[in-house]
């Protein structure tokens, strides 16, 4: 199974015909958050169906400048993983859309305890699947992923936590613009895009008992 995944896209839809041909041979697109730039459903709209015009099959998460009925709309379209888990075969998807307390009062922010329960609850169920993919549009605290220019870390604890905990083997993140990139907790392997109209994308593999991903950009 091929993945293709990114985020932060902001209605950047054009820059999909760049990596056009990886969409194309994609079994599944995941878009990790940050859909739209503070709009709502319509604009949620556009930007999956232009995924599916790629990939049937699509599953995606709220970021936190997606208003709520965003979320309302992607549980409709029956593709989120906020709060919740999807198997294919022996993967694990699950998720948590959204992000921490900012400083900027955005339409989706949620307490960091919070997003540990969002992540508990989506990980119900899944816990003994051999393959495990967690997607969460706040990245993990103090890591190469959560920096500000000034390099100050400004991820979640409780995802942290929730990564030292748990061991996914693979985690797709985003929301800090500035720190595209890969790092590791333990074994888990996290990767942030950065904003998709700055050429960022994830492939993901699934095959053979493995699971792993890689951090590419357009050229």
């Amino acid at each position: 199974m091929k993945i293709v995944a990114f985020g932060d896209v902001h209605m950047a839809i054009a820059q999909m015909r760049k990596i056009a041909v990886e969409l194309a041979s994609a079994d599944l697109i995941i878009l990790s958050g940050d859909l739209t730039h503070f709009g709502g459903r319509a604009d949620a709209a556009k930007v999956v169906h232009a995924a599916r015009t790629y990939c049937r099959q699509v599953l995606t998460l709220p970021g936190n400048v997606d208003q709520p009925e965003v979320l309302d709309f992607l549980q409709t379209e029956q593709v989120s993983l906020h709060r919740e888990h999807r198997r294919l075969d022996d993967l694990a998807i699950f998720g948590c859309g959204g992000s921490n307390i900012t400083p900027f009062r955005t339409p989706l922010e949620y307490e960091d305890a919070e997003l540990g329960r969002i992540l508990a609850d989506a990980y119900t169920g899944v816990a003994e699947t051999a393959l495990q993919l967690m997607v969460c549009h706040t990245p993990p605290y103090a890591t190469k992923l959560d920096r500000l220019t000034t390099g100050i870390p400004v991820g979640s604890q409780a995802v942290r936590q929730f990564i030292e905990q748990h061991q996914p083997q693979v985690c797709i993140t985003g929301h800090i613009h500035e720190s595209p990139g890969v790092d590791a907790i333990g074994r888990t392997k996290i990767l942030n895009a950065g904003p998709f109209a700055a050429g960022g994308y994830i492939v993901a593999w699934c095959h053979d008992g493995t699971l792993d991903a890689e951090l590419r950009f357009t050229s």
